[in-house]
């Protein structure tokens, strides 16, 4: 069952949209939040995106923009804007379709249909989508890249730190024991120097540092490491 996140201010609208593609066996969600959306996106990890142009906060085109730098997930335009430059403009910004409002149920799903065949179905390329970006307090963790990005500033790992930070990430609610860095970093930890840990531990907290994250590796004397999210009240007051 494919996943639809819609994004449309009018509320009459989404829902209307939302129960004609819920009966045809789409599971679908609206935003909820309008000035996170990018945010949203990854906490639902979509198959496909309806997205609306007048939105508030930023236009559609922006959010867009927003959602090319984590996915290659399909978003189809749908707006009341009917001249053919607002249609160049999708996309250019990384639209895959646009519908013009007012349009009929059945175009929409039939669009959607087309989009998600050509993605996901017998016309999609093999390398395709991205679909393992998450996201942590604001944090957004770009495996395929090795990147992480905060507050619109982006930093690319060494192979060793991302994986070093994903280990911590995975289990940010408890202490991850040196043993089990040591596992995740090297293959034969027997031969790998203790204070070699606390070297990279030390490097990844300098990379954090540049993206404006302090404080987020705490040293629990005896047992490990722990991963301190709190770096995301501050963005969420």
């Amino acid at each position: 069952m494919y996943s639809i996140f819609i994004v449309e201010d009018d509320d009459k609208l989404a829902h209307i949209l939302s129960e004609h593609l819920q009966k045809y066996g789409y599971d679908v969600q609206s935003a909820q939040r309008l000035n996170a959306i990018k945010a949203e996106f990854v906490d639902i990890e979509p198959d496909l995106v309806l997205l609306d142009i007048n939105l508030p906060y930023y236009d559609g085109f922006y959010w867009c923009r927003q959602i090319r730098t984590i996915s290659n997930v399909p978003v189809i335009f749908i707006s009341a804007r009917t001249d053919d430059m607002n249609q160049v403009m999708a996309i250019e910004n990384g639209g895959d379709d646009y519908i013009t409002k007012p349009f009929h149920l059945d175009v929409v799903l039939a669009k959607i249909k087309s989009v998600l065949r050509r993605t996901y179905g017998e016309y999609a390329q093999e390398s395709g989508m991205e679909g393992q970006t998450r996201a942590l307090a604001n944090l957004f963790i770009l495996p395929e890249k090795n990147e992480l990005e905060y507050q619109a500033q982006r930093i690319e790992l060494s192979k060793k730190e991302f994986t070093l930070f994903q280990k911590l990430s995975d289990n940010h609610a408890r202490i991850v024991n040196r043993d089990e860095l040591l596992e995740a970093l090297w293959d034969e930890i027997n031969f790998v120097d203790d204070n070699t840990l606390s070297v990279n531990i030390n490097r990844l907290r300098k990379r954090l540092q540049e993206l404006g994250i302090h404080n987020a590796i705490q040293t629990i004397r005896g047992q490990g490491y722990r991963l301190n999210v709190n770096w995301g009240e501050e963005v969420r007051r």
